[in-house]
């Protein structure tokens, strides 16, 4: 059985003029003029650019609230997705495994440390189809699909469509594309990031790990990308 490990995503839905809505609300917080009047005069991009820049790297985050994004993702793992959900500020509408019932092998997802190492991926591989016949057996058995389901592992592959808005959009990709990120969820993230970057390019800068915004790490252990704040302060 051939496992695709790679994340399947599509960004599915953004606001259609998303410079243009960020630069209003930057304007309004610092103008007389009324909102709808900013928008429809707003045309010079270099112009807007510089504003947001200089409003982002002020903290005043709640002009980048107004940007709602949705991500169809798939072909990740439970373990992935519970990370995932941490992030307070987005909204999930996930594969169910009370209501959707695994017809033969599931899918799965192998870890890359795994997949590397042969003699250990024939293991893992036969492991997910014992489990996958227990499963089988429990739910031919009369068993419901929201019980039988507890004997599935977090390598299970599922489905999701994912909302959020900007600002969380860049708080993810600050802590999820860091290489101090576990490699799945990282790979995610960074394909999310790259449907954005297609479809708003000036997000690019952004779309960061937090210590190319913050310039340097913070972290207890660092990759070395970028040097720790005490070795700064020294």
């Amino acid at each position: 059985m051939e496992h695709n490990n790679k994340p399947i995503v599509k960004l599915i839905s953004k606001p259609e003029n998303m410079l243009k809505t960020v630069y209003t609300a930057c304007r309004t917080c610092y103008s007389a003029d009324y909102p709808i009047n900013i928008y429809e005069a707003a045309d010079d991009e270099e112009k807007m650019l510089k504003l947001i820049g200089r409003v982002i790297s002020s903290g005043h985050y709640s002009t980048i609230e107004h940007i709602q994004v949705s991500f169809a993702i798939s072909n990740v793992s439970r373990a992935c997705t519970h990370q995932l959900v941490r992030h307070r500020h987005m909204s999930f509408s996930q594969k169910s495994q009370r209501y959707v019932k695994e017809k033969g092998q599931f899918d799965y997802l192998i870890p890359p440390t795994i997949e590397k190492n042969p003699e250990l991926r024939e293991k893992f591989v036969d492991f997910m189809s014992e489990i996958s016949d227990k499963y089988q057996e429990f739910v031919e058995a009369g068993i419901p699909a929201e019980d039988a389901r507890a004997v599935l592992p977090n390598a299970t592959a599922t489905s999701m469509v994912a909302s959020l808005n900007l600002r969380e959009m860049i708080h993810l990709a600050n802590l999820r594309l860091c290489t101090r990120a576990q490699y799945e969820i990282r790979t995610l993230v960074k394909m999310m990031c790259e449907e954005l970057w297609a479809a708003e390019p000036w997000l690019k800068p952004y779309l960061v790990p937090k210590c190319e915004s913050i310039g340097f790490c913070d972290e207890d252990k660092s990759c070395g990308r970028k040097p720790k704040l005490e070795e700064i302060t020294k």
